[in-house]
């Protein structure tokens, strides 16, 4: 339920970047980026990666009924969690001019950096209290404090850089300096995530004392007789943080990395001037279109990675095969046509999120970057795995190893052969699959399991193209006649229609599928007269 949550929040969380550009505009969301980034960067050791270690150690206490064990589990993950995070916070604000002048090279992101620094203490805290809740069984709580939190993010960002993007326009219309309205347009919205963060520990603070009297019940219950130490219980928590701590942000640096090796670029092509702009289209436009697409595929198979490691807890390995090829054959089912879809209709899609800025550019973005979503989704799977079946080591080797190839690939193609947007999107998708190869090798050597590549794989990529002809075919006639929105609407629905008609006939699917797809038995209907079911 809380991963679950979390990838609905980060949707929300894309989303937010698409009307925020239309307030601070595309080189304001270039300014943006660096702050959002070192703030998310931070906050996943402080309060993602705490949040999992404290929820582990926490839940194997409260099963033994050690409840005053688990209350210096949450005292040791709170003062671990505030020392690094003002520490962080502290070094964020003294180096904030070097970040932004070297590390970036956008000197005007500088005050936007220097506001994420409340922005991570606050989230240090929302990490520590979500993590006592989850370890006490009160996964709900920790849900709705997500999507609180997004939400409240969502409104505060948008609100806030408004504001302080209008008081922007009169400081640039004094210093006759233009970018001064989108500096503290990013100031503004770093200012609304603060917000956000202090609003949601505001709410977990309500819950933690409406839940105290209970907590302290338990705590006079407990007839332990063996008293855990502080300092091992701090070396327990960050012994089990730091491994997740290095999985989440080896996978998320990426961005931070890639801004500066795209400026030094555009810096080499004599295209400084719009550099600012065109990464606030990569970050608000490109971005969020694979984003989202991602987001949507790891949701469709999230679920049944709990079932299979049941399945591996209980010794069930038989069960625990077939439900990872039934798994793969639903990410396959759902990745291969909304990356060719969103492929086809790229310039149909941008065009309904674009205000101002490079429309262009962005499709093309899109249309080269579309398998990342499939890439992402056999990456995200494969490594949940490799995570719930307790491969950890090999998991952090595997992010090791790909963050250090991505690295590599884009300074070659982006510094060096001066390929821009395109050099780190081709990085990407290397790096992704290298990623998502290792992890499989990793699943079928320590799990003994094969792949059934031509019904799982290859049957729905095959129906995914021809489908996928069928909505190329039909955005390119409807574009100008009936616009962008019409259009993917149109397209989408005749496209899908073709899709599952051709999995019905290829075997890929059947009447139990299709009984837990939304409008299932319209399908199932139509099978059964074309005698394809």
């Amino acid at each position: 339920m809380v991963l679950t949550a979390g990838l609905w929040s980060y949707i929300i969380l894309l989303l937010m970047r698409i009307p925020l550009s239309g307030i601070i505009g595309d080189v304001g969301m270039g300014l943006f980026a660096p702050a959002f980034e070192l703030f998310w960067l931070v906050s996943l050791f402080t309060s993602y990666s705490m949040m999992r270690a404290m929820s582990g150690v926490i839940r194997y206490r409260v099963k033994r009924e050690q409840y005053k064990n688990a209350g210096k589990v949450f005292r040791s993950a709170f003062f671990i969690n505030l020392f690094v995070s003002i520490v962080l916070a502290a070094v964020l604000v003294i180096l904030a001019r070097v970040i932004a002048d070297i590390l970036v090279l956008e000197t005007l992101s500088r005050m936007a950096i220097i506001a994420a620094a409340a922005a991570i203490v606050l989230a240090a805290l929302i990490g520590t209290f979500r993590g006592y809740f989850n370890g006490y069984g009160l996964g709900v709580l920790v849900a709705h404090s997500q999507y609180i939190e997004k939400i409240a993010m969502l409104v505060c960002v948008l609100v806030c850089g408004n504001i302080f993007h209008g008081y922007g326009e009169k400081v640039s219309a004094l210093l006759k300096a233009e970018n001064y309205a989108y500096a503290y347009g990013a100031l503004g919205a770093m200012i609304g995530v603060m917000l956000s963060q202090m609003i949601t520990v505001l709410y977990l603070l309500v819950i933690y004392v409406i839940y105290a009297g209970t907590l302290k019940a338990r705590q006079i219950q407990d007839s332990s007789k063996r008293m855990e130490t502080q300092y091992s219980l701090q070396r327990i928590l960050l012994n089990s943080s730091i491994p997740i701590a290095l999985i989440a942000v080896g996978s998320n640096v990426f961005m931070l990395i890639d801004q500066r090796l795209f400026n030094y670029c555009m810096n080499r092509k004599e295209m400084g001037e719009m550099r600012t702009a065109l990464w606030g289209g990569y970050y608000s436009r490109f971005a969020v279109v694979i984003g989202i697409g991602a987001a949507l595929v790891c949701l469709s198979v999230y679920s049944m990675t709990g079932r299979i490691s049941s399945a591996y807890e209980k010794e069930e390995y038989r069960a625990m095969r077939e439900r990872i090829g039934r798994a793969v054959r639903r990410l396959c089912i759902v990745a291969f046509p909304l990356a060719i879809y969103l492929a086809v209709l790229a310039e149909a899609l941008v065009k309904c999120l674009n205000r101002k800025g490079a429309a262009d550019e962005v499709s093309v973005w899109v249309q080269k970057g579309a398998v990342i979503i499939v890439l992402y989704g056999f990456s995200f799977l494969f490594g949940q795995l490799l995570y719930k079946l307790h491969m950890v080591r090999e998991l952090v080797l595997t992010t090791l190893i790909t963050m250090i190839v991505h690295v590599v690939l884009a300074y070659l193609l982006v510094q060096k052969a001066l390929l821009g947007a395109d050099g780190i999107i081709y990085s990407l998708i290397i790096c992704l699959a290298v990623y998502a190869a290792f992890n499989f090798l990793l699943i079928a050597k320590n799990l003994k399991y094969r792949q059934e590549w031509i019904r799982d794989v290859a049957f729905p990529a095959a129906a995914a193209c021809v489908s996928g002809l069928v909505v190329m075919l039909s955005g390119r006639l409807l574009l100008e006649p009936v616009g962008a929105l019409l259009t993917i609407v149109i397209a989408c629905l005749v496209g899908l229609v073709i899709y599952v008609l051709l999995l019905m006939a290829l075997r890929v699917i059947g009447e139990a599928e299709l009984a837990g797809m939304p409008f299932g038995f319209f399908f199932v209907m139509l099978g059964r007269n074309m005698r394809i079911l």
